[in-house]
């Protein structure tokens, strides 16, 4: 993959992730240069089969589908990952097809968007800025403080209080949280997690981020009986959950049981 350089960044703490499908060699690789150009993290497909199976496996915040492709087209690619994939996901269209009616087909089927060949760079990168915007990666300020239960994190000034308690984490263990509590309630594949907190470029494991995980797990309390759960999704990745309704802790019952006793004995 491509190594990521300095541009923006999305609110959910790291680098934009595309997803392109394109059969023709040197119109990927065209695209994968200006995309990346931007500062964002582009993987580019030439089968309809393969760009699905990583969409569901993966985490994107966009996917590029060109219409004729060996195997799948991209008309079945979008409607697969309509019916398949539960977080919003913008999907731009492109084309040589040019007909009113098949633009229209294409919105309809689910793209957020069409572009008809040849593309032009200028015109290509806003709308994918625009929908990178629209997506639910894009949806707040990325310096703006979380509010959270009983935590409060501060992108800006990086620090996390917890009950207005100060909780140490190292750089890499507060740019995760930050992502997690960013995207609550969705699926981050590891390589997003890599790609997003340790670059697209850096040698490490997938260990690295389950280490990272069972750390944060720890030290922020991430556990069903204090409201939250951060949960390891086998062969994929980990979600962030607030749940509702969590449960007394067991130890907090039974002191409250004991000062009602004492309180009785007097």
């Amino acid at each position: 993959m491509a190594a990521r350089s300095k541009g923006s960044r999305t609110p959910a703490g790291g680098t934009p992730r595309i997803a392109v499908l394109e059969d023709d060699e040197s119109q990927a690789k065209l695209l994968q240069y200006w995309i990346t150009s931007q500062g964002f993290a582009c993987r580019a497909f030439n089968r309809g089969n393969d760009i699905l199976k990583a969409v569901l496996r993966d985490t994107f915040d966009l996917v590029i589908l060109d219409w004729r492709v060996p195997d799948l087209s991209g008309e079945e690619v979008l409607r697969a990952i309509r019916d398949h994939v539960r977080e919003p996901l913008p999907v731009l269209f492109t084309t040589g097809r040019d007909r009113e009616e098949d633009i229209v087909h294409a919105l309809k089927s689910g793209a957020d968007d069409y572009l008809v060949k040849p593309l032009r760079r200028l015109e290509f990168l806003a709308r994918v800025d625009a929908l990178l915007r629209r997506s639910r990666a894009q949806a707040r300020e990325a310096e703006a403080p979380i509010e959270a239960g009983a935590f409060h994190i501060d992108p800006h000034g990086r620090t996390l209080h917890k009950d207005g308690q100060p909780i140490e984490l190292t750089q890499k263990e507060f740019e995760m949280t930050v992502l997690l509590f960013r995207n609550v309630g969705r699926l981050l594949s590891r390589a997003y997690l890599l790609d997003t907190v340790w670059g697209i470029s850096a040698d490490v494991s997938t260990r690295t981020v389950d280490t990272h995980a069972s750390q944060l797990r720890t030290k922020l309390g991430l556990y069903p009986e204090s409201g939250w759960r951060l949960s390891a999704v086998y062969q994929h990745g980990y979600r962030l959950e607030k749940l509702s309704g969590a449960p007394v802790k067991a130890k907090s019952a039974r002191a409250r049981r004991g000062r009602t006793k004492r309180r009785k004995s007097r």
